[in-house]
């Protein structure tokens, strides 16, 4: 297997991504009211990847995304909630493209009858790469880490659909304080970069590339 490169996102396979998201109205511009109360030309919402063929989708690039970089992984892991679908969806991609891997999830309250406990699926065991949608403020990451360190695994690698390349409450972004934290690589479909490039080559949204790049140079990050 090749060395592993997280940083290298192939050009083709990010403008799919991002006209995907944008045909289903998961991508849409504007203006929209973020968590840290920025006022954000453009919005992505993976919980409207809401029926079995987008689902499918999704789960096809992520599975594409991971196997481009060469990271050695023996198992998915997918955090309570939105990491639950994305974890099965993406096993199930990758079996289909030759690579037959377990996944496991958690429960966000621990139930004692059954088997028991807050684990679903697979034990965890050996390198685990985590699935999830994006990163905020990187708490399920954290979650996921623990849960995964106290199983006697390790944490291999995270995956994520998009990465907002944007700073938080210091100078870097929540992508990069996990990366920092952890020392795990963060893996992303595709980055605000991807978006900003993927706008200039459509016409119809010049309007929204000027907003994009006007947001990126306020509140952007490397």
């Amino acid at each position: 297997m090749r060395p592993m490169n997280a940083n290298v996102i192939p050009v083709e396979q990010s403008r799919e991504f991002i006209a995907f998201a944008r045909d289903l109205g998961v991508l849409r511009f504007g203006e929209f009211k973020t968590k840290a109360g920025r006022l954000s030309p453009y919005f992505f919402n993976a919980g409207l990847f809401n029926d079995g063929a987008s689902l499918a989708a999704l789960c096809d690039f992520y599975a594409h995304r991971i196997l481009s970089t060469g990271l050695a992984f023996d198992m998915i892991f997918g955090p309570a909630y939105k990491g639950i679908p994305l974890a099965a969806g993406t096993a199930m991609a990758l079996a289909g493209l030759g690579h037959n891997l377990p996944y496991a999830y958690n429960r966000k309250e621990a139930k004692d009858h059954g088997e028991g406990g807050t684990l679903v699926g697979a034990p965890l065991a050996g390198r685990v790469l985590i699935i999830d949608d994006v990163i905020s403020a990187g708490t399920s990451v954290r979650e996921s880490v623990d849960l995964i360190r106290g199983a006697g695994a390790t944490p291999a690698a995270v995956l994520i659909a998009l990465d907002r390349q944007e700073r938080g409450a210091g100078a870097l972004s929540a992508v990069q304080e996990v990366e920092q934290t952890y020392g795990l690589p963060v893996i992303s479909i595709a980055r605000l970069t991807d978006l900003i490039d993927y706008l200039g080559g459509q016409p119809d949204l010049a309007e929204n590339l000027t907003a994009v790049r006007a947001y990126r140079a306020r509140y952007g990050c490397e």
